[in-house]
């Protein structure tokens, strides 16, 4: 359990309290609360706070930014963090150990993202990849571009987020079987870095969220303001990748066709890469925690993830033409 997490947690909650001239006190749109969340989907929480911020000001919502192991336990640990963002439910043990201790556990899927598949614009591979020759590049039993079809690019460079990431486990758990990575496989300090290398090394193959690729999404060039109020409107057009970076197409091994990671094709299945996010929550009802999480779960936080790229839970996805 990585201790230091929570007691920078704790450590943030005691000065921001003693700091107030008046104690603090919570409602569902006041107050303040901690909610821990696997870094993957910082992007899409912080856009969140942003806006719940912007129309409950007398509202703070805190996020910390930590591996997912981290995020499970600052809960467990029963502290001030009582709300996290994840890619699963709790197990029943970790269900049960709470509910022992008095505490209401709520759990809903808020989004499916899709892990996609990003290479440098002076990379001239054309072929789609399929899971198995995924699977195969990240144990090292593919090594060279043109392997996978016509290409004069040289060594594959694999390029993932920190080793702990919830990223690197789906990899491992659904195309690995939990075998080890090979020595062609390389982890940065974040997903930004993800992006930074990709776009500087023409042999690398990035493996990052959908969201940090989207480049034409209005949530990137709106400000909070606007945001919260196309919350009120019935635009919810998806987006296009960054240029930046070259977006491969993935294909399932019995699939015919292969297919980019676009909100459609997350939706009915085609895209083979994908995961679910989970909230998940302790704070009592009235409280801030309690607040922010129906938000996030009601109809207004999943428009905002919409605007993200990824697929939010309940709010079905225009199908629209994305050549």
């Amino acid at each position: 359990m990585k201790l230091k997490h929570i007691f920078l947690m704790a450590a943030a909650v005691a000065v921001a309290m003693t700091s107030c001239d008046k104690k603090p006190t919570s409602t569902s749109t006041s107050g303040m609360a901690l909610v821990a969340c696997d870094q993957t989907f910082e992007n899409i929480l912080q856009q969140e706070i942003e806006v719940f911020e912007y129309i409950y000001p007398e509202a703070s919502v805190m996020p910390y930014y930590v591996d997912e192991q981290a995020a499970v336990d600052s809960l467990l640990n029963l502290g001030q963090v009582k709300t996290i963002v994840i890619t699963r439910t709790l197990t029943d043990k970790e269900k049960k150990y709470l509910e022992d201790r008095d505490k209401h556990v709520k759990q809903q899927k808020i989004a499916v993202d899709a892990i996609a598949l990003i290479v440098n614009p002076k990379n001239d591979i054309d072929e789609p990849i399929t899971r198995s020759e995924l699977g195969k590049i990240l144990s090292g039993q593919i090594t060279r571009w043109d392997q996978i079809g016509p290409s004069k690019m040289g060594k594959i460079d694999v390029i993932f987020e920190h080793q702990g990431s919830s990223t690197v486990k789906y990899m491992r758990d659904s195309l690995m079987n939990g075998a080890q990575f090979g020595p062609n496989v390389f982890a940065q300090k974040s997903n930004q870095d993800v992006f930074r290398v990709v776009s500087e090394n023409p042999n690398a193959l990035g493996v990052i969220g959908v969201s940090w690729i989207s480049s034409d999404l209005s949530s990137r060039t709106m400000s909070t303001e606007e945001l919260a109020e196309s919350l009120q409107r019935n635009d919810t057009t998806t987006t296009a990748f960054n240029e930046a970076v070259k977006v491969l197409k993935v294909r399932g091994d019995s699939a015919l066709t292969a297919y980019k990671p676009y909100q459609a094709y997350i939706f009915d299945g085609s895209y083979p890469l994908y995961r679910s996010i989970y909230m998940i929550t302790v704070a009592p009802g009235a409280s801030l925690g309690h607040g922010f999480y129906s938000f996030v779960t009601g109809f207004q936080g999943q428009k905002l993830i919409q605007l993200t790229g990824i697929l939010p839970a309940t709010v079905r996805p225009r199908m629209v033409n994305v050549n």
